[in-house]
């Protein structure tokens, strides 16, 4: 894993905040000013609620103790959320997730002395009138320290709570990640086992082609034994290779035809049309070459006179468009054959591997006769 995407899993102090145990508040993208916000309401809660419990059990008018607890806890709040948010900032170890006990200590401390000047502070704008003091006389700083101790483990407890949470939702997160990711490595390996495997009928029937053609014409035979090397070759770094190029496709292509041209003589005409500004266009490798096959395969072969392969590629307003056109028997007229079926299921399978719903494969009839093999793919970022 990249240092990049390692920084991105790490836990952050943004994604920590009190509030965020409440699912609600966790549909806002973390942020400084959203983190403030979540502060004020945060401590404007803690306070209400306070005011509540102190009017319910003393006799002391409500507004009077709600202006007093909110005050209260919106100094105490704010201390500590711009200390902890200082301390993060100049050391990130002390980040929540750190499992360092120091750093731990540290973040307690410094929410206790937040606890004591909160209440301090407050004593002083209300003459020693802090609601929840109850009766104590005086504004000691011993008598302060309980109430600081206990604010400080009530925070330092839901931070801990915030942080579980962030440690599951990242362990889960991770094992969705590796999932998909084993997902995808196991289609791409059964793609290049079978890739790898050369069809036995076809290279037998080419080098039987070569044999019977080194007496009678051995300057073909030369050409077909060179194109069948420069096929082969082509083919096993394909299968080899994580990227490619839509030239390089074409060209594994055109040997292959080539080839084929050789050992159908008449019967077989090929071309293929796309400008260099798409074939220099990145594109995933063995994508063209099994429709290349299965038009031959299933269009031309059957077909007593053979016919005409077009292979086109063009740019579209959804990316990259591929087709494979052939004039032969045509879609109604395909004989079952073993295995059919099985190389387009296949092929399907690698796209939505690689690109999900952005990939079509699309079969359709080529009027007067034989099928269009069309590829729709989106572009792939260099």
């Amino acid at each position: 894993m990249s240092k990049q995407n390692k920084d991105t899993m790490a836990p952050h102090p943004s994604t920590t905040h009190p509030l965020e145990l409440i699912a609600l508040f966790r549909r806002w993208r973390p942020s400084p000013l959203r983190n403030l916000a979540y502060t004020l309401v945060w401590n404007c809660l803690v306070g209400a609620l306070l005011a509540v419990v102190l009017r319910i059990v003393g006799d002391k008018p409500l507004l009077y103790l709600l202006a007093g607890c909110l005050l209260t806890s919106n100094l105490i709040g704010l201390s500590i959320h711009a200390a902890l948010n200082l301390l993060w900032h100049w050391v990130p170890s002390s980040r929540p997730g750190t499992r360092s006990p120091v750093m731990r200590a540290c973040r307690i401390l410094l929410t206790f002395c937040c606890a004591v000047f909160g209440l301090i502070v407050s004593e002083a704008i209300l003459g020693g009138q802090v609601p929840f003091r109850g009766q104590l006389p005086g504004a000691s700083l011993m008598k302060m320290l309980p109430y600081a101790a206990v604010i400080a483990l009530v925070m330092v407890t839901i931070l801990a709570a915030g942080e579980r949470r962030l440690a599951r939702e990242m362990a889960a997160a991770r094992q969705q990640e590796q999932m998909a990711e084993a997902a995808r490595l196991l289609a791409e390996a059964k793609l290049r086992a079978l890739q790898a495997q050369i069809e036995p009928h076809f290279l037998y029937n080419t080098l039987a082609n070569v044999v019977s053609l080194i007496g009678p014409d051995p300057a073909r035979a030369r050409h077909m034994l060179e194109r069948l090397i420069d096929f082969l070759r082509a083919s096993l770094s394909a299968s080899r290779a994580e990227r490619s190029t839509l030239g390089a496709e074409l060209d594994l292509a055109a040997a292959y035809l080539d080839l084929l041209a050789v050992r159908m003589g008449a019967r077989l005409a090929w071309r293929i049309e796309a400008g260099e500004d798409v074939r220099a266009l990145p594109l995933a490798p063995m994508l063209v070459q099994p429709l290349v096959e299965n038009a031959i395969m299933h269009g031309l072969e059957p077909k007593v006179e053979g016919g005409e392969i077009v292979v086109r590629a063009r740019r579209t307003d959804e990316g990259l468009c591929v087709e494979i056109a052939d004039d032969g028997i045509g879609l109604a007229d395909v004989a079952p054959r073993p295995g059919g079926g099985v190389g387009l299921s296949n092929l399907r399978e690698r796209l939505r591997s690689l690109h999900g719903p952005a990939a079509r494969l699309q079969l359709m009839e080529n009027h007067p006769s034989g099928v269009i093999s069309r590829l729709l793919l989106p572009l792939e970022r260099t």
